[in-house]
């Protein structure tokens, strides 16, 4: 796996495994926005805000100018992805808070056509699902979710998403069904395309989703059974560790992230280690998804 995604991994299970499950966070477009820094903080604030102004003034002639290409072709795949780039930073500029879900809605329109002209790539499709949930459209969010999963069930960006908007709307059971439903098929899946569901993801997700509902002893199981699967997979081994932490087993994580960190890439050591040390959150809850792609390696 990439090391960009194997950087999304590990902050999953060690950053969202600590936090309270908030379907919204993970998002890694949309939710980043809300954690953006002002342009004033880094800056005195009147050369600040004369670059912020300047930049925005230059976003702003971007904008009308993609659109204008749109007119004439509105199919134009660069001037779609360039508009979309350069709302997203439009967005990015305002303070934190300050992005309202009317504000997002900019940013669906050239998400449904890139989706649409792009079927192949399911990240298109998972960004314009969250951003109908940012706005409250979740009936959108689910179909376009479900668009993705029938095609690809192995998708975990997609089962991520879903599962965490079925948390947000209170129906783990439901969250759990889709998973276990992934695992019973996974199987046939993997042999009719070898690798196309990584399994060991989808237990530690299920085991989260678990987590976050405080049945431990099943998240533990689910946990066991990844790591039975694969036991040079450090991504169980890191979730079950914090699993036990959360409980307060302190002694019992510890070997735990030592094996993680022994497991897991070395440029990831660091964060485990960090992860084992840092003070316990008051309740166990659910990273979104463990990976996106296949193991690490």
């Amino acid at each position: 796996m990439s090391q960009p995604r194997n950087r999304w991994v590990v902050q999953v299970i060690l950053v969202l495994a600590i936090l309270a499950f908030v379907s919204v966070s993970v998002i890694p477009i949309f939710g980043a926005l809300n954690n953006a820094p002002s342009s004033s903080q880094n800056n005195p604030s009147t050369r600040g805000s004369s670059t912020s102004s300047d930049q925005k003034s230059k976003l702003e002639d971007q904008v009308r100018g993609y659109e204008l290409v749109l007119q004439r072709e509105p199919e134009n795949q660069t001037a779609l992805k360039g508009l979309l780039e350069a709302r997203l930073q439009l967005l990015s500029q305002k303070e934190k808070g300050e992005v309202k879900p009317s504000d997002i809605q900019v940013v669906i329109e050239p998400l449904e056509k890139l989706a649409k002209l792009n079927p192949e790539q399911s990240e298109y499709a998972v960004l314009l699902a969250q951003a109908k949930q940012q706005i409250g459209d979740r009936e959108g969010a689910a179909q376009a979710y479900r668009s993705i999963l029938d095609t690809k069930p192995g998708d975990l960006k997609a089962l991520q998403g879903m599962v965490a908007l079925l948390m947000s709307q209170q129906r783990p059971e439901a969250a759990i069904g889709l998973l276990q439903d992934t695992l019973t098929q996974a199987a046939q899946t993997n042999t009719n395309q070898p690798g196309s569901i990584d399994t060991v993801a989808v237990q530690v997700l299920l085991g989260s989703v678990h987590a976050s509902q405080k049945r431990y002893a099943q998240a533990a199981s689910a946990y066991d059974q990844a790591i039975k699967k694969d036991p040079k997979d450090f991504r169980p081994v890191v979730a079950k560790a914090m699993l036990l932490k959360q409980q307060g087993k302190n002694a019992q994580a510890k070997p735990l992230f030592d094996s993680a960190a022994a497991l897991a890439p070395a440029q990831y050591r660091d964060e485990i280690n960090k992860a084992a040390t840092a003070p316990s959150a008051p309740n166990p809850a659910a990273p979104s998804a463990p990976s996106p792609e296949s193991k690490p390696k």
